[in-house]
């Protein structure tokens, strides 16, 4: 059968109305699997040789592009400037406007936007404005952070640089340019990352500083008088790229400190650069550019192998010892600048005071930064300094100790030789702070993040170390919550540890309390909506802990890690369901009721998070777009939602979709499908590996706690089915659909949660995670050559089909399709009833698209997948070695650890072989005749099609995540 010729399959066009003809086959028969059918078709072409792997190269190229196209366009949806222009203005600049009006503008399937570049300066006008001329309620507006961003170097870095710049273009324009395909996609190492994440924050400066300047010529104007009594802050940004050593060890503490010097050195750069365009006289400039290249030879100096003794005590010396350069406060250079401005003419003078407020914010560095360790770590640290070191440090024994050890502990003096010799990676990260707050920068507050932390102990001993260098009052113990266990008992956790005395003092001290919240590894574990739901919990119960331990006067930071994933906590429907979903108005107004000042804080990570940062207009746009909707969000005259009122439903609706989330999580068929093919669907997008090594059984019993959160996220977006994001919704509805439907349709909350269920529901097909079994059925290879069809392939289907008799994926997925698809007809049957939520006829037009899209690009990745099986099967067989043997490397392939196979493969079949014109010898022969070319002939028939074929299937693999919108 000549299936190009009667269908065109070389285009996306034509394999998407191919799939939507397979897809009318289901009314035959329920059990036809169209994207299946379609990947069959496109094999059978492909080992025919109607079509080559050169030429779906340029296909694949063609859908990576168009996929750019699509998140770009995504993006630009979730701005859309020409839709509502005036109305965003309106709505941002009116103090008095409804708020749940405000929601819903922004939460209707037509208004799904996020950044509106085009609308940002008038934006910003509006924000600036003061409708009321009360001047004390315009400097308390602005005084106090909208909200803290966070840099994260989380391995999202799927997009190479040419393609993120692509979509930046494209959501600003509308017009996505194709990236430069000569451009070489970089190696991501840690460097990168942190390259990467200053870029992305020298945009966010740069657009802060546009917001403050507004503000500032907004209260020049109306308050000549007073209107340099303003220190505005807007937002603060943070980074942990370089600092984070939980889970790492190829991060080394002078790592850490070379690239904090770096950072101080590119500030005091930055500086300079905005002084020397205000006034390219001012003697501070000499004071600034000399910092700036003491700091960054110290810097360089760091940068090196640093385990030799002598050369760390030099590079020490240089960064400790007294020098004109030297510079650790920036409050001589504030005090100084703001004093001009006062003698300045207005525009001079606005210039200043915005370059201070810059000064204030970031301190001597790009920004603040965030160290972070894991509760063992700790434990391990802490347990050496009291008298019994098997003591639990849960029981009240040990939190008896841990109080006599702060209260007693006297202050040491710390050096770099301190760092060197300490063992305890915990302690190593208390002296590196204390050195960057001694040496570096005096100003800036570190944060402590402490991993896995659930009992108070953990962050008594943080404090206790903190205490025993001398940093206690600058540094702030954040713990983070992120596990079943954390979440379902944070509450008592935060209620013992607010009663202890000596963190109550700490707090006050500090002015804040900090927690974190952890979206991606809760949502892995109990399902992106009850972990929501558990997170919001959590967050109210900070708020009543520090009202009861008398603790209003200090502020609570929460810091809510989330990815741009919707199975990740990123919300995609509207940027104010974004800043909802982490953090939602019903939290917010926990603490805006008991007169807590809340300090929301928020990632950006890695390479999809960057996005929104890539250059400095995309950068204001969305800074521009969260100051214009923060304010909105406590408002504690709104009446309470029903969801939360309701809890006899809603409570009982959230326990049982976490109930459900739970068995897939303990369901060996759910393990055993996601694990399937290991981590071999995605490609690397970060510096930290994903996967462990291990041999080839441990390999096929991979647990699903040994995938971080975001590769687990991948590996669902690549199987088809977001399935901790929409499984259990349905489920839990079984029996009061009519209430659960009234209930989410009347309650704002409610609509967010479907909202996030119906987008992750446009792009999900339970076909698609089937067809993924059918690879491994072996009556499909059994039958395929049946009646004579593709004789040339009768041997390797005959083989693939025996070896596959014993494998259990193809039921695996059966089951696992099954019981999704009883799921969603449940969920879909809720749906049913909600139909004032439901997206008019463009937008489900354009979702049946993308879905066809992705289909098509599955079947293409699955036939692909069939021509590596087939090439792999056909390998002529090679005696064993290094323990492997050639039924190890078939297993490899069909795991896709294609890079294993296809080192053993060229290690039995080497191409560099010993030739006879390589021995000059005397004596004269004939045998062998001719030089040979090794196995040659088995590379090129076999080895390099699988290379090039898996090639294709990772770039399939980012054409299939932009159409969900982010990598995990």
């Amino acid at each position: 059968m000549n299936v190009s010729a009667e269908a065109n399959l070389t285009s996306l066009d034509g394999l998407t109305e191919r799939l939507q003809a397979l897809h009318r086959r289901t009314q035959e028969t329920p059990l036809f699997n169209p994207v299946f059918q379609l990947s069959h078709e496109l094999s059978r072409g492909l080992e025919s040789g109607e079509l080559t792997l050169e030429g779906l190269s340029g296909l694949v190229d063609e859908l990576v592009d168009r996929s750019l196209g699509s998140r770009a366009a995504r993006l630009r949806r979730l701005l859309e400037p020409e839709t509502h222009r005036a109305r965003l203005t309106a709505l941002a600049s009116d103090p008095d406007g409804d708020f749940e009006a405000f929601r819903e503008a922004w939460s209707h399937p037509r208004m799904h936007r996020l950044l509106e570049p085009e609308t940002h300066r008038a934006r910003l006008t509006a924000l600036a404005s003061d409708p009321d001329g009360d001047f004390e309620a315009f400097r308390e507006a602005w005084s106090h952070p909208r909200m803290h961003a966070v840099f994260t170097a989380h391995p999202t870095f799927l997009l190479t640089p040419a393609q993120s710049d692509a979509v930046a273009q494209g959501a600003l324009t509308g017009d996505t340019p194709a990236p430069d395909k000569d451009a070489a996609a970089p190696e991501i190492t840690l460097r990168y990352e942190h390259e990467r994440a200053m870029a992305a924050m020298a945009n966010a400066q740069d657009a802060r500083d546009t917001i403050v300047a507004a503000v500032l010529r907004t209260a020049q104007d109306r308050w000549p008088d007073r209107w340099q009594e303003l220190d505005p802050l807007p937002f603060r940004f943070a980074t942990w790229v370089g600092y984070d050593m939980d889970g790492r060890t190829d991060i080394t503490w002078y790592t850490s400190i070379a690239f904090r010097l770096a950072e101080k050195a590119q500030r005091l750069g930055r500086y300079a650069a905005l002084l020397e365009r205000i006034d390219a006289s001012h003697e501070l400039l000499g004071t600034l550019r000399a910092a700036q290249e003491h700091t960054q030879d110290i810097s360089d100096a760091f940068a090196g192998d640093l385990s030799d003794p002598a050369a760390l005590t030099q590079a020490a010396d240089r960064l400790t010892q007294e020098h004109d350069a030297r510079l650790l406060s920036l409050a001589p250079l504030i005090e100084r600048l703001e004093g001009d401005a006062r003698d300045a003419e207005p525009e001079k003078a606005v210039a200043l005071r915005t370059l201070t407020a810059a000064m204030r914010a970031d301190g001597l560095g790009m920004g603040w930064i965030h160290f972070r360790v894991n509760a063992k770590q700790l434990h391990n640290a802490i347990r050496r300094e009291l008298d019994d070191p098997e003591i639990d440090l849960s029981s009240r024994g040990a939190m008896a100790a841990l109080r006599d050890l702060l209260d007693n502990a006297q202050p040491q003096r710390a050096n770099f030789a301190s760092l060197a010799v300490e063992s305890s990676t915990a302690v190593r990260q208390f002296l590196a702070m204390t050195q960057i707050l001694k040496h570096i920068d005096g100003d800036a507050p570190i944060r402590m993040l402490v991993a896995e932390c659930e009992q108070p102990a953990t962050v008594l001993a943080a404090l206790y170390f903190a205490r025993l260098f001398g940093i206690e009052d600058r540094i702030d113990v954040s713990p983070l919550f992120e596990t079943e266990s954390a979440l379902e008992h944070g509450g008592r956790f935060l209620d013992s540890l607010l009663a202890e005395e000596s963190y109550r003092t700490y707090a006050r001290k500090r002015g804040r309390i900090a927690i974190q919240t952890g979206f991606s590894d809760a949502g892995r574990f109990v399902g992106q909506v009850p972990a929501s739901l558990a997170i919001e919990r959590l967050q109210g119960r900070m708020a009543e802990a520090m009202a009861a331990n008398d603790l209003t006067d200090v502020a609570a930071l929460v810091f809510d890690t989330h990815g741009e994933g919707m199975g990740r906590g990123a919300h995609p429907s509207s940027f104010a369901d974004r800043l909802e979903w982490p953090l939602s108005p019903w939290a917010r107004r926990r603490f805006a009721r008991a007169g807590i000042r809340l300090e929301a804080e928020a990632s950006f990570q890695g390479g999809d998070g960057y996005l929104f940062f890539a250059g400095p207009e995309l950068a204001l746009s969305t800074l521009t777009q969260i100051a214009a909707l923060t304010p909105k969000l406590a408002d504690a005259d709104v009446p309470v939602d029903p969801f939360y009122r309701r809890t006899d439903l809603s409570l009982d609706f959230y326990r049982a979709i976490k109930e459900h989330q739970r068995d897939h999580l303990e369901s060996r068929t759910y393990s055993r499908a996601i694990t399937s093919f290991g981590l071999g669907l995605l490609s690397q997008t970060g510096s930290r590996k994903s996967r462990r090594q291990s041999d080839i059984n441990a390999e096929r019993e991979m647990s699903l706690r040994q995938i971080r959160a975001i590769p687990h996220n991948a590996i669902l977006q690549q199987l088809g089915y977001p399935v901790n994001i929409i499984a259990g919704i349905g489920s839990a509805s079984d029996g009061t659909y009519e209430d659960i439907a009234a209930l989410l349709a009347e309650s704002p909350r409610g609509r967010q949660i479907m909202r996030l269920a119906r987008a992750s529901d446009a792009l999900a097909s339970i076909k698609t995670v089937a067809a993924h079994g059918e690879l491994f059925n072996s009556a499909y290879w059994a039958s395929r050559t049946y009646r004579g069809a593709e004789s040339h392939l009768a041997r390797s289907c005959e083989a693939l089909a025996e070896y596959l008799i014993g494998d259990d994926r193809t039921g695996v997925f059966r089951r696992l399709a099954s019981r999704l698809r009883v799921d969603a007809l449940k969920f879909h049957r809720l749906l049913d009833l909600m139909e004032q939520e439901a997206t008019d006829a463009d937008d489900r037009t354009e979702r049946e698209s993308v879905r066809r899209t992705i289909g098509a690009l599955q079947a293409l990745r699955l036939a692909l997948l069939q021509h590596m099986f087939l090439k792999v099967v056909s390998v002529p067989a090679f005696s064993r070695a290094n323990d492997i043997s050639r039924t190890d490397v078939l297993e490899m392939v069909f795991s896709l650890r294609v890079d294993d196979a296809l080192a053993q493969l060229r290690r039995a079949y080497p191409t560099e072989i010993a030739r006879k014109s390589d021995f000059p010898v005397a004596e004269a022969g004939d045998y062998p005749q001719g030089e040979g070319d090794g196995y040659a002939a088995i590379r090129r028939e076999y080895i390099e099609p699988i290379e090039q074929a898996y090639d294709l299937c990772l770039r399939i693999s980012t054409a299939i995540a932009n159409q969900f919108g982010a990598h995990g």
